[in-house]
């Protein structure tokens, strides 16, 4: 089996460290908005606005970061920005405790965790792309999806559960703590990293990214589709909490369970992933796990109370994590593909740092668009506009970056 196949003692530390920090991430599940609301006592409008601002300014941030990570080592940046989102996080618990926590405060501190999470990632998949071979890196994303899906299948009843006894602030705690070790398991990775020649920093700037993207025939139309795609499937999410937590009366526990039972579709999605494009090639596999991640979010427009409100809630997180759980590590695969090594920092940074800043704009305008029309007609309009964003799939594969049955390993069995 793929999954019993070893890629190396260091991608080993890499996958634990990733493990340990996806699982606090999902411990603190909706933490912030949680702590807006039943701390705070703030409205749809606060909300959106919290999680719009925390992406924007820490998108804003780390605009000048992606040039200055691309010619240094990639492992001391990881162990920095964990550091940073460990003390970052751990302020919040602190101020809680203390009485003294504040709406500015919880801003203050998404706006640094959004700026380190976009910095660690782009350094994250250049360091990957050096640590593993080519033909490894599904295999690699794969096991990374996995992951990421079992966390959250465990994590946010665990960590709702820590917050009906403990307190709203609990899980923020254990997330900070599970930063600071994945800073220690990147530290043990060990082993040398070439420092990228200082010439090549003459050519460093955020805008390489974007020239590359943009003039990609295989990137360009996947750079528009996930943007629009991820923003439309977040914006809803503060407006849901307010809903399901407020006027249907559910309790933080039945809202974690909404959203981490139907993980269990990741689950599946992301060991399916490379089995699928073994069968029938990367780029249909692409497209299609793309079209379909679009057509559920609709659903939650109809939510009602009790049990079968909370049924339609898993069920269409159900579809929409199969399907991106399929669609992200194929994804995430072809890009590394596509993009030259000493381009990877770059054109990462400036993926994720357009994905934040178009979620944020979204967000706070779908935030005003609630007060103003009310909660289920903007769900219902980001599920309908999803429903369009199929057509920015790319229609022809590009050429060289297909995986055909051939070219992978025997083992193609599972990530």
């Amino acid at each position: 089996m793929d999954g019993r196949r070893s890629l190396g003692r260091r991608f080993g530390w890499l996958w634990a460290a990733y493990a340990v920090s996806a699982f606090g991430t999902s411990l603190s599940f909706g933490a912030f908005p949680l702590i807006a609301v039943l701390v705070l006592h703030a409205g749809p409008a606060a909300v959106s606005a919290l999680a719009a601002a925390g992406l924007a300014v820490g998108a804003a941030v780390a605009v000048p970061l992606g040039p200055w990570v691309e010619f240094r080592r990639k492992r001391p940046v990881m162990v920095a920005m964990d550091l940073v989102r460990f003390a970052a996080l751990l302020s919040v618990p602190a101020a809680y405790a203390l009485g003294v926590l504040t709406f500015a405060q919880l801003l203050a501190v998404s706006v640094v965790v959004a700026a380190a999470d976009i910095t660690f990632s782009a350094a994250s998949g250049a360091f990957l792309k050096s640590l593993v071979d080519r033909d490894d890196l599904l295999v690699a994303n794969g096991r990374f999806e996995a992951t990421n899906w079992t966390a959250i299948v465990i994590g946010p009843p665990l960590g709702g559960a820590a917050i009906g006894v403990f307190g709203p602030a609990t899980t923020l705690l254990a997330d900070a703590v599970s930063y600071l070790l994945s800073a220690l398991g990147i530290r043990a990775i060990g082993g040398g990293e070439a420092r990228p020649e200082p010439a090549a920093a003459a050519k460093g700037s955020l805008l390489e990214g974007w020239r590359h993207i943009l003039a990609s025939p295989a990137l360009r139309p996947l750079f528009f589709n996930t943007v629009l795609v991820n923003a439309l499937i977040m914006v809803p999410v503060p407006l849901l909490t307010v809903l399901m937590l407020g006027p249907l009366g559910f309790a933080p526990w039945q809202y974690a369970l909404a959203f981490s039972v139907p993980c269990l579709g990741g689950l599946l999605g992301s060991r399916i992933a490379r089995p699928l494009v073994a069968r029938y090639g990367q780029h249909r596999v692409l497209i299609t796990s793309g079209a379909l991640r679009a057509c559920w979010p609709l659903g939650l427009a109809f939510v009602g109370p009790g049990t079968a409100g909370l049924l339609l809630v898993m069920t269409v997180e159900l579809g929409v994590i199969t399907s991106c759980a399929v669609f992200n590590p194929v994804f995430s695969t072809h890009r590394l593909q596509m993009t030259p090594s000493d381009r990877v920092v770059r054109t990462l940074s400036a993926w994720s740092v357009t994905g934040k800043l178009i979620t944020a704009a979204l967000t706070a305008l779908w935030g005003l668009l609630a007060t103003l029309t009310g909660t289920r007609a903007a769900i219902a309009l980001a599920g309908l506009l999803l429903l369009a964003t199929p057509l920015l799939l790319p229609r022809r594969a590009a050429a060289g970056s297909d995986v055909s049955r051939d070219a992978l390993p025997s083992s193609a069995g599972s990530p």
